[in-house]
């Protein structure tokens, strides 16, 4: 009986593993934080949890009244921790709330086939699969319908042309003067520019509301810099753009563009 009990084990934990994975497929080929091992070792932990609730303490169960479905019922609420660490605020935006939910989701899957239910397992994994994929077209569609006068982040390209030799120090005084509450830093890189010795420093930033001001006061601190010969600014994305689409992406959708030359002044 024990080794029958054993493979029931082994088949249970196989299977939260297995439609854990399932899950987990949809979320790593759209390259979310949480993916294929993700959501399947928190179905395999589920279940393992499970079985610990139901084997683990067999005797005390017998001898004591002790409730092993205690030890489950943890999982509901210890998966919160693990959800929260995929959730980040970008602006106004917040992302992360998705995987979140499709992590809790994989636990219940564990959960369930780790007692041995594995049709209701099944058809969890298809309803989680199903509402990642099929239901995205619709959630886009109703987001085009508008956003209700809400405030909507603002993405910048901040460029500054310096020398080659002074990339490493100009680089820097980028990152300074858009370090500040009113900026969310994104990205910086370098590229070598049409004009010999020339390098071009890219910064991407964003910010809660769109206020152009802010980035006149970087372009004033790095005019100073001898090394730099021109600084920039673009509008990426912004409050006025009608497509509203700021998914994962931060692509390059020009709005307009503000360059100031040190050499014209203008």
């Amino acid at each position: 009986m024990v080794i029958v009990n054993e493979w029931h084990m082994a088949a249970n934990i196989t299977a939260g593993l297995g439609f854990g994975a399932i899950i987990g497929l949809e979320r790593q080929w759209r390259a979310r934080m949480a993916g294929l091992r993700t959501n399947a070792l928190v179905a395999a932990g589920s279940a393992l949890f499970v079985l610990l609730s139901q084997y683990g303490f067999a005797a005390a169960t017998s001898t004591t009244g002790y409730d092993g479905s205690r030890v489950a019922a943890q999982i509901v609420s210890g998966i919160g921790f693990l959800g929260a660490g995929v959730i980040m605020r970008d602006g106004l935006n917040v992302r992360g709330l998705n995987t979140a939910a499709t992590l809790w989701c994989s636990a219940a899957v564990g959960a369930l086939a780790g007692t041995g239910l594995y049709v209701v397992a099944m058809l969890g994994t298809a309803g989680v699969v199903g509402a990642n994929t099929l239901l995205r077209p619709l959630a886009r569609g109703l987001d085009r319908g508008g956003h209700g006068g809400a405030e909507v982040a603002t993405g910048y390209l901040f460029e500054v042309v310096c020398t080659e030799p002074e990339e490493a120090h100009v680089r820097t005084l980028v990152v300074q003067a858009v370090a500040r509450p009113d900026f969310l830093l994104r990205s910086v890189h370098s590229r070598d520019a049409d004009t010999p010795g020339k390098v071009i420093v890219s910064a991407g930033i964003t910010t809660e509301k769109r206020d152009d001001s802010l980035l006149e006061e970087a372009v004033s601190r790095l005019s100073l810099e001898p090394a730099v010969s021109a600084v920039s600014w673009t509008v990426l994305h912004g409050p006025d753009d009608e497509s509203g689409d700021t998914d994962e992406d931060y692509g390059p959708r020009w709005r307009g563009r503000r360059v100031r030359n040190l050499f014209t002044g203008r």
